[in-house]
């Protein structure tokens, strides 16, 4: 008897037309100064850059906190848009939206963005440009890839953590049902714009927050970018904008890189080698309430992580206790008390960060973790005694910040 004889016939036969094609996508990423000065043609530039002989309309979205930390701001992007009535149109003046975990906690700022959008009759060649930190671009974003299947997307991102991470990629969302990001779309911007004048006006929890982003690509990807970060760590800490400006550049660049070479920009696969620290830190920002910034809980992440690339032997003891010293001299946290909450059968109420990045995931647990400095390497199993003892070592380094 044959293979096929003993094979059983499908009773259900199927034909099949196997669809397939590839979509490019492409968005610049300007690094300037002074955006909306009147004289500045670089957003004009952005908006015509495909040369489409049409007059281009532009809703205009402002992170709340930008706005207020810089007052001039609305006029002047009044001002620039009404210097150009030939080549651009404000649909409506710049509007205010909530900035920080507010902007994507819940759908009501999503949808007064899509009800003002729609009333505004944007079609699929108008700009939404929005203008503020992570959260809020990630709101907004969200919001214009659902109306008519996706307008036109600039960013202009106003925190460090924006220009060097948030408002690199090509993801939106919002936070629901209790997790990060739990709802969202994969949707690549028209360009990003990052004006390093909006740096000075920050918050120092802002400013140093897209620090501990630059920390977590420079140990899995680039060893020399992370012997500029441990030894400008003071530097950057005292607001060096000449420190800040390169740290920016190289961490954007290194994500742009990821999301162009890695293979897989729309995470269809489990790797996720940017969310590395992540799993904690997402968890760290719920149970805080988002009382830690999603950069403190980050540098939270690196530092548990990095404890356990040490006991598994991927990273030697002085190269865990140089991450520790960069972190900290930069002004970033290692422990927080949210890692000694317990949930009701003992364990560490933290540590299901690793079910919740499990299921974001798709299934497989797959954790990043640096295997010496500027490698990594994937591993689906983290185990909870090492992770405690980790968090108590980082109390006894950290507990007192």
């Amino acid at each position: 008897m044959t293979d096929d004889a003993r094979e059983p016939k499908n009773p259900y036969p199927a034909e099949v037309y196997r669809q397939e094609f590839s979509v490019p996508f492409d968005y610049p990423v300007y690094f300037t100064q002074q955006a909306f000065a009147a004289d500045n043609p670089l957003l004009a530039d952005v908006l015509d850059r495909r040369r489409e002989g049409r007059r281009h309309r532009a809703a205009v979205y402002v992170d709340a906190g930008l706005a207020q930390a810089q007052p001039g701001l609305i006029d002047r992007i009044k001002e620039y848009f009404h210097a150009r009535p030939g080549l651009l149109e404000l649909a409506e003046p710049p509007q205010i939206v909530p900035g920080g975990e507010a902007a994507k906690n819940g759908w009501g700022p999503v949808r007064d963005v899509m009800w003002t959008l729609g009333n505004l009759h944007m079609d699929r060649q108008s700009f939404v440009i929005a203008v503020g930190g992570g959260a809020m671009l990630d709101m907004v974003g969200f919001a214009a890839s659902l109306v008519h299947r996706g307008l036109r997307l600039v960013r202009l991102p106003s925190t460090v953590l924006a220009q060097n991470d948030a408002g690199v990629g090509v993801k939106n969302g919002m936070d629901e049902h209790g997790m990060k990001n739990f709802v969202g779309t994969f949707a690549p911007p028209f360009a990003v714009i990052n004006d390093l004048s909006f740096l000075p006006t920050l918050a120092d929890r802002d400013w140093a927050g897209g620090i501990a982003e630059a920390f977590k690509v420079a140990l899995i990807k680039d060893a020399a970018f992370f012997e500029f970060l441990c030894t400008h760590a003071a530097a950057l800490r005292r607001r060096d904008l000449t420190a800040m400006e390169q740290l920016i550049r190289r961490c954007a660049i290194l994500h742009l890189e990821h999301i162009r070479t890695g293979g897989d920009p729309f995470e269809l696969g489990s790797a996720r080698p940017l969310d590395f620290g992540h799993w904690l830190a997402h968890k760290l920002e719920t149970m805080s309430a988002y009382r830690l910034g999603h950069g403190q809980a980050v540098a939270i992440g690196i530092a548990v992580d990095s404890w356990t690339a040490l006991k598994q032997g991927l990273i030697s003891t002085d190269q865990f206790e140089r991450t520790l010293t960069g972190l900290t001299a930069a002004g970033l946290p290692i422990w927080d008390e949210c890692l000694s909450r317990r949930a009701p059968g003992g364990a560490l109420e933290a540590l299901d960060g690793l079910e919740q990045f499990r299921e974001h995931l798709g299934g497989l647990l797959c954790i990043t973790l640096p295997r010496g400095l500027g490698d990594k390497v994937e591993v689906h199993q983290m185990n909870p005694a090492v992770i405690e003892e980790g968090v108590e070592f980082l109390r006894g380094r950290g507990g007192g910040r």
